[in-house]
């Protein structure tokens, strides 16, 4: 399912955030938002899942402008990893996995065989089968990522997004979770800090400073030098993963890399 951001602008308090973004997301690929932090990636995240309405521009979700979908609707289509939960209830991560379903649901009826088909299958992928009895507000910060994300799953919704997933993670989960999500299919929005997980996993991203989109397009074409020192502030050198042979963004401070000796010096 396709989606499109139309020359949006967002202001929050009167303050703009993000200054007419526009890009298109085509159905099953997934996309890496990227940039320093307060650049709007999130912002402009949540105007897809209605947190955030427009100032000026539209977003569309398979041609529909998500403003005029209903709740349900909504949901059926877009499923969302949030970058924390206030989830204070006393649930078990089984119950708030459950909560995906909801969607999906009619009146107050029981779940059925396949919901908690799904929630277990959703667990055991997250690799989180062991905490499905235990109380969400009880686990780490990974953990709660995790049962987060199996959440997201079982909504079977073609657009996911994810804000920040990998916050609380540790590396060989970082690569599980971007590795399952990239799999499945979906049309996948992910708002990154890792330029590496951005090159590794997605199919393109969008790069922002200051509300503004700097750079759209496939990792290898986008992630130059020269974008990431005037949108980060560091110089870099792309180079081949010895193990995926995808692109390998080695980063530091400009000053460490002006005053390392050439080749021919040594």
């Amino acid at each position: 399912m396709k989606v499109t951001f139309d020359d949006v602008s967002v202001s929050l308090g009167g303050t703009p955030i993000v200054h007419h973004v526009s890009l298109d997301v085509p159905t099953g690929s997934v996309l890496g938002l990227l940039g320093p932090n307060g650049c709007g990636k999130s912002t402009l995240l949540r105007t897809l899942y209605r947190v955030n309405k427009p100032s000026a521009g539209t977003v569309r979700v398979d041609g529909d402008d998500v403003r005029r979908l209903s709740a349900r609707d909504a949901a059926l289509r877009i499923a969302v990893m949030a970058q924390e939960s206030s989830q204070e209830f006393p649930m078990t991560a089984r119950e708030v996995v459950m909560l995906g379903r909801v969607p999906h649901q009619r009146g107050f009826g029981a779940d059925s065989a396949r919901d908690l088909g799904l929630v277990k299958e959703a667990l055991h992928d997250v690799g989180a089968s062991a905490l499905g009895h235990r109380y969400f507000a009880g686990l780490s910060g990974g953990e709660k990522q995790r049962i987060l994300l199996a959440r997201a799953l079982v909504q079977e919704s073609p657009v996911l997004v994810l804000d920040e997933p990998t916050n609380h993670l540790d590396i060989s989960f970082q690569l599980e979770l971007m590795q399952l999500v990239s799999g499945r299919g979906l049309t996948v929005l992910a708002a990154l800090h890792d330029i590496n997980l951005a090159a590794e996993f997605c199919d393109h991203v969008a790069v922002l400073k200051a509300g503004r989109l700097q750079a759209f397009g496939r990792p290898d074409d986008v992630l130059d030098e020269g974008l990431i020192r005037s949108t980060f502030g560091v110089d870099s050198r792309k180079l081949v993963h010895p193990l995926t042979g995808r692109a390998l963004i080695a980063v530091a401070p400009p000053s460490k890399i002006s005053a390392a000796p050439s080749a021919a010096s040594r």
